[in-house]
């Protein structure tokens, strides 16, 4: 998503075409916009269980360990990692920084312009004004040595975590699902109902957005100075640690909550499910960043022969902010009354599975953008909007 970057820090200026882009951070891009169909497709269904009951509860232990509080530090990560290239990238074609500041923060304030068009048309989950307003708030700190980038990952850690772990703990405290507390379901709202209310909850849940999604940016930007994804193969022994590690941590602290929600823990204290609360959103971080870490070490073997499935999931990582945006659009057209309707025919496992199909329709119309030669809409729009002010001078 937000596909930002195209040059890579501290090397000769070379033109921003396919070929000369590393490949890993693509690769993750690509693959993240799974994680996200995965997340939000739950959130549209207005009865998670709804059809299999086995069939549900595979996709919902797969969803809770793997997904929940994954998705979204991964896509945090990987922003970050894209504002250093796009730095380095400016400051390569000879921009001071002022120049480069201003950019990357006119760039986050015409992503807020679009997340609020998104949100106002299609859903009322939107992630681009969140991750807009951030990259305003964050261009600032590109500068910063990586102690103090360091301690306000850390610090902000704290309230983010807090934050997303009560966010998990009420509905684990009625007893209600995961997916159902956070529903985007339209149920029998009307379409003009549905606008008025994402125009009176945008104010709040964007600024709630930027504070959780803030400490994995500044972990992208403190990983993106050491060229991690860029250069992969330089990287391995960091990326094979680094990968494990997060990865155990965010499945052991994912577990709890997962055999809570899932009813095989059926009578948790309240220290335990509060402690269960906090700890899958807190593991998830690294859960989320031991996953972009995985798709590095991929990019290892992907890159030496890249064959039809690595080039397409390279092709949609570049145009991830359009694919995303086609994303809203198909599970509106499935889920909502004013499309095929699915909403209530659909559980978890059915879903899930409108996820998968949605991602390999954007896998094919990715590929086919990259033979034609086109950019994305939405990054091209993006770019025009961005650098028209630097044309008019």
């Amino acid at each position: 998503m937000l596909n930002t970057s195209a040059g890579t820090p501290a090397a000769p200026h070379v033109p921003s075409g396919t070929a000369t882009r590393a490949l890993a951070p693509d690769l993750a891009r690509g693959i993240m916009l799974l994680a996200i169909a995965f997340a939000h497709a739950p959130l549209f269904v207005t009865a998670v269980d709804r059809g299999g009951a086995v069939a549900n509860e595979i996709s919902e232990i797969f969803l809770l360990l793997f997904v929940n509080n994954h998705a979204r530090p991964m896509f945090a990560f990987l922003f970050g990692y894209a504002l250093v290239q796009l730095m380095n990238r400016q400051q390569q074609r000879g921009d001071d920084w002022v120049t480069t500041r201003r950019l990357l923060r006119r760039r986050g304030w015409w992503l807020v312009v679009i997340g609020f068009a998104h949100m106002a048309l299609l859903v009322p989950i939107d992630i681009l004004a969140v991750y807009g307003l951030a990259a305003v708030l964050v261009a600032g700190t590109l500068k910063q040595g990586d102690a103090a980038l360091l301690w306000m990952a850390g610090l902000t850690l704290v309230p983010a975590t807090i934050l997303m772990g009560l966010a998990m703990w009420y509905p684990m405290t009625q007893d209600i699902s995961t997916y159902t507390a956070g529903s985007i379901a339209a149920g029998t709202t009307s379409p003009w109902d549905l606008f008025v209310g994402r125009l009176e909850g945008w104010p709040l849940t964007v600024p709630f957005g930027v504070l959780v999604v803030i400490p994995g940016v500044l972990l992208g930007i403190w990983v993106a100075r050491r060229r991690v994804l860029d250069e992969p193969a330089d990287h391995r022994n960091f990326l094979v640690r680094a990968s494990v590690t997060t990865t155990i941590l965010s499945l052991a602290g994912a577990v709890p909550a997962a055999l809570i929600q899932s009813g095989v823990w059926a009578a948790p204290s309240d220290i335990a499910l509060l402690a269960a609360a906090i700890a899958q959103p807190l593991t998830g971080y690294f859960g989320g960043i031991g996953m972009a870490g995985i798709i590095g070490l991929i990019a290892l073997k992907a890159g030496r022969a890249r064959h039809g499935l690595t080039i397409a999931i390279q092709a949609l990582g570049q145009r991830s902010m359009s694919l995303y945006l086609f994303q809203s659009l198909a599970f509106v057209v499935v889920f909502y009354p004013y499309g095929l309707g699915l909403q209530d025919d659909l559980g978890l496992a059915g879903a899930t599975g409108v996820a998968i199909v949605t991602w390999l329709i954007s896998l094919l119309l990715a590929d086919l953008m990259r033979r034609a030669g086109h950019r994305g809409p939405a990054e091209i729009l993006l770019r025009r909007l961005a650098y028209r002010r630097r044309r008019a001078r």
